[in-house]
């Protein structure tokens, strides 16, 4: 159907048709009008075609009047519309000058018509209409005001301050299980709330030039409390953090007893001393490997990555949340992670000495870093230790305590330095390029106040577990 609109739309004068137009066409081959809206919808929301008024519609491609694209602001008051198709004989941006983004916020998704366009093909407009908004919620400083209370966000892209009516000042004050730090502290007026750090639901978005309304759904802190800045964050950016209830009763119904069917599907490799290797600070375990030299000289490669298809399976609550989140996200003192943590930290974590579900990647390698054969399947491991990659370099560098305490691993550990370097050796000698950059290290101290910045130490651990994952 949208292949349809798209030939329609091509064959008409300057690119543009009609709704009743389209419908009377389109339906003769047998397409009905809610197909038709459907397709339409679907087209103007991947801005293919830009939806105009009196129910016209145009290719993007085909106009140089209007553009549909997201709206990126200046702190100063301009803007630009970065569109998703540029208009014909355009380049760059469309520039909105100041004062012309009106009641639109940073963010948002626009139909911009352009107002002027000079010779160089830089081109500047004006917002009409917001398809989509960015903002659903919006975090800022709360403040009493004479005549009424409203918030200051904290963004500064975001210039509108935000009314907020009497009634709509005190959020419900449930217990929040995710923060950290203090408990959030309880307010019983709305004077007890000024200069307070607020998170605020956007109610009402005016049509043209007036005030939003929004209500505070959330209380954050005070400037200098503990942990207000990862939830300051957290929700500048919209980051899904808490699991909607459906997902987590999923989450507590999955057991970690693993079924002796499921066992005798999948590859035993509890026999051997697979291991783990992460940061001194790292929760969720998702891989460990394992190798051995082999009678031939070759080596022997297994890498065990945690087997979460097993338990989310597509469709449901916990697949869906995990699509919408797409990935976990990490802060100095804390993660929000992609699945519950029943999952996360618990049964798809590989634990030291627990039976955990892997999907196991086979590797003979050669000593020139060639695999000459592979294997892929389903197992279960049961991983010997939780190493550092600060206590594998030390125990490698020759720390007695280390090796008198890992010494029935320490032979594997000399082993995969050894395939980690001819590995590395036989990637440079392709050609690769090692984009080998500092990363920078937060320190901080037991109340969670930041002391310094340093550079991360980069390891010869580090280097293992990168080849063995490349490989």
């Amino acid at each position: 159907m949208e292949r349809l609109i798209l030939d329609r739309l091509e064959r008409a004068p300057h690119g543009r048709a009609g709704y009743k137009q389209l419908v009377r066409e389109l339906a003769s081959r047998g397409a009905s009008r809610r197909e038709i809206e459907e397709a339409l919808g679907r087209l103007a929301e991947r801005g293919k075609v830009i939806e105009l008024r009196g129910g016209q519609f145009v290719l993007a491609s085909r106009t140089q009047e209007y553009a549909v694209g997201r709206l990126h602001m200046h702190r100063d008051g301009y803007g630009f519309v970065i569109p998703d198709t540029p208009p014909p004989g355009l380049k760059g941006d469309i520039f909105i000058p100041p004062g012309a983004a009106g009641w639109v916020m940073h963010g948002d998704r626009v139909m911009a018509r352009i107002t002027h366009s000079g010779r160089d093909g830089r081109a500047e407009g004006e917002i009409v209409k917001v398809l989509a908004r960015a903002h659903p919620t919006v975090v800022g400083e709360f403040r009493c005001g004479r005549r009424s209370n409203y918030v200051a966000p904290r963004e500064s892209r975001i210039q509108q301050s935000i009314l907020i009516p009497e009634g709509m000042e005190l959020p419900r004050q449930d217990a929040a299980p995710d923060r950290i730090g203090a408990p959030a502290a309880r307010y019983a007026r709305a004077e007890d709330l000024d200069g307070a750090i607020v998170n605020v639901e956007i109610v009402d978005y005016p049509d043209g030039d007036g005030t939003i309304v929004g209500r505070v759904i959330e209380v954050l802190g005070h400037e200098g409390d503990f942990g207000l800045d990862v939830e300051i964050v957290i929700r500048k950016h919209h980051l899904p953090h808490r699991f909607p209830a459906a997902a987590l009763e999923e989450a507590e119904r999955l057991s970690a007893v693993i079924p002796a069917a499921e066992l005798a599907r999948r590859r035993d490799f509890r026999h051997l001393h697979c291991v783990t290797i992460d940061g001194d600070t790292a929760r969720d375990f998702d891989d460990a490997v394992w190798v051995e030299q082999m009678a031939n000289g070759h080596f022997l490669l297994h890498v065990h990555i945690a087997d979460v298809s097993h338990y989310v399976r597509p469709g449901s609550a916990i697949d869906q949340e995990a699509f919408r989140r797409g990935t976990s996200v990490y802060f100095p003192d804390r993660a929000v992670p992609m699945l519950p943590l029943e999952l996360s930290t618990g049964i798809c974590s590989l634990i030291p000495h627990q039976d955990r579900l892997v999907l196991s990647a086979l590797l003979e390698i050669d000593r020139a870093g060639d695999v000459v054969a592979q294997e892929f399947c389903r197992g279960v491991i049961r991983s010997a230790e939780r190493m550092t990659y600060t206590n594998v370099h030390l125990l490698l560098e020759g720390d007695a305590g280390l090796r008198e305490r890992y010494a029935a691993l320490a032979p594997m550990f000399e082993r995969m330095r050894e395939l980690a370097l001819i590995l590395n050796r036989r990637r440079m000698k392709r050609g690769s390029i090692d984009f080998d950059l500092p990363e920078a290290l937060i320190e901080l101290d037991q109340e969670g106040l930041m002391t310094g910045i340093r550079r991360a130490p980069r390891l010869i651990a580090h280097r293992i577990i990168e080849e063995f994952m490349l490989a």
